[in-house]
């Protein structure tokens, strides 16, 4: 990206400080953000520089969403054995779209999105967040990520279901699997370790692979520089994984002191996923998603702000994640709202800022307004560490987004 910003007259808000600084400036040059101060800009002589006069209103860092599924675009998921996959990707790029409008600039998909689909993003063919992916899941047989029916006895080689999981049985497959997947450009591999809300066989305390195989799993992802994280709601399946060297845990609804500490002794991160339930259970049967789904929610829902409040006071790296599907994905940033109900909003904004970049090994390129990083930040009307509130209401407060240096919304 070529060019330069020049943002003046704003407030800039630095995460990894939690304040303000007075009336000040960010100036970026070729999509990086080159210099920030106080007080009136250096006066320059491009005739070509942009600038905002942002009178006021707050820049940020752009948010990153560290869990998402690009491709799952409805709850109705029998409809999707019938869609092409040129299909199922034009409808993940406009919710991609609307993601970078709500303020995302970078998302980490967790199970579907693929590297055709970050290169057209990044090279401006369509409008999106910054997209890191980890290709397909793995689940074993019968497991979250099998969507089969019970009466379907089909025997897939590999990739299965709506573009999101591959199923992988024992530690040879396992490594073949992982090999694969990072073969395709993933920046880290997940492991469906436990049922879950969607899938329609399992229970959501239920421990999926063993211990050799999640070994296999991260042993894999040493190799290639990346890291493995886990779906897993239940201390049996997060501790396990832990203990095999899992860098992140998806979701946690039901962990306990025992858990938390050794997320602390691992120093790995947990990224609750608390508005997906409370969504599914306002609105989840109106959109299709099954009676068997339905009922699973009350099993982690309530757990949910329990288990966010332990992690928080004990100081565990806690990453912001959304994993709203279809519809739902209107309400991605009222998982500050949820949480804001235990953590502070200077902590809030870290997990969606510079606690998120150090989970997706970006630290000090997103998620800062530090020189050198990505130009990708927000400017917004008011002070999102005095009222949340803020972010969650784009269409109010949202003045600019920019990605890259480049002012997309």
């Amino acid at each position: 990206m070529s060019g330069s910003l020049l943002i003046k007259n704003t407030h800039l808000l630095h995460p990894e400080a939690g304040a303000l600084t007075g009336p000040g400036w960010l100036e970026a040059v070729d999509g990086r953000i080159a210099a920030t101060g106080t007080g009136r800009p250096p006066a320059s002589s491009d005739r070509d520089r942009r600038v905002i006069d942002a009178k006021g209103a707050t820049a940020l860092p752009g948010l990153i969403d560290a869990h998402v599924h690009l491709l799952l675009t409805t709850l109705r998921f029998h409809e999707i054995a019938d869609w092409a996959p040129s299909y199922m990707t034009a409808r993940a790029f406009g919710e991609a779209g609307r993601m970078l409008r709500r303020g995302f600039t970078t998302v980490r998909d967790v199970g579907g999105a693929d590297w055709g689909m970050a290169r057209a993003i990044q090279e401006g063919l369509v409008q999106g967040p910054r997209l890191v992916f980890g290709g397909k899941a793995l689940t074993q047989t019968g497991g979250h990520g099998d969507m089969r029916g019970r009466s379907d006895n089909s025997r897939p080689c590999c990739e299965i279901g709506p573009g999101f999981a591959r199923i992988a049985d024992g530690v040879d497959a396992v490594r073949a699997a992982a090999r694969d997947e990072f073969r395709k450009g993933a920046r880290h591999l997940k492991v469906l370790l436990s049922g879950g809300v969607a899938s329609p066989h399992d229970e959501v305390s239920s421990v999926q692979y063993t211990e050799e195989e999640i070994g296999a799993a991260v042993a894999e992802a040493a190799n290639h520089n990346r890291y493995v994280t886990v779906h897993a709601y239940h201390p049996r399946g997060i501790d396990l994984a832990l203990r095999a060297g899992a860098r992140c845990v998806e979701h946690g609804n039901l962990i306990n002191d025992e858990t938390v500490q050794l997320l602390l002794d691992k120093d790995a991160f947990l990224v609750p996923t608390l508005i997906t339930y409370d969504m599914m259970a306002r609105f989840g049967k109106q959109h299709g998603m099954s009676e068997v789904a339905y009922g699973k929610i009350a099993d982690v829902r309530e757990a949910g702000l329990g288990a966010l409040e332990r992690a928080h006071r004990a100081g565990v790296q806690v990453v912001y994640g959304s994993d709203l599907l279809g519809p739902l994905c209107d309400h991605q940033l009222e998982e500050f709202t949820l949480r804001a109900q235990i953590v502070p909003a200077a902590d809030l904004i870290r997990s969606a800022t510079t606690t998120a970049a150090r989970l997706l090994g970006m630290d000090g390129l997103i998620g800062t307004l530090a020189v050198g990083a990505h130009a990708d930040l927000l400017i917004v009307d008011g002070d999102p560490l005095d009222d949340i509130g803020v972010l969650t209401r784009p269409r109010e407060k949202l003045r600019h987004v920019v990605k890259g240096g480049s002012v997309v919304v």
